[in-house]
């Protein structure tokens, strides 16, 4: 999830940016930063992407 602070200077946009767009919170997307967001949705994950321009990687562990 820390792929995603690139994404973001790329877009030149910041994490409250990125939230107004995604139709969710800063704290959210903070969580999702810093890998600590535990039970992220697929629809969260789709308007996140939508909003960057980018194909989410989802992988297990």
């Amino acid at each position: 999830m820390k792929k995603i602070v690139p994404l973001l200077l790329t877009a030149g946009m910041t994490q409250k940016e990125l939230a107004r767009q995604a139709h969710t919170s800063q704290a959210a997307i903070s969580r999702l930063e810093s890998g600590t967001y535990r039970n992220v949705s697929l629809a969260f994950l789709r308007r996140v992407r939508a909003v960057l321009g980018v194909k989410p990687h989802v992988s297990f562990q």
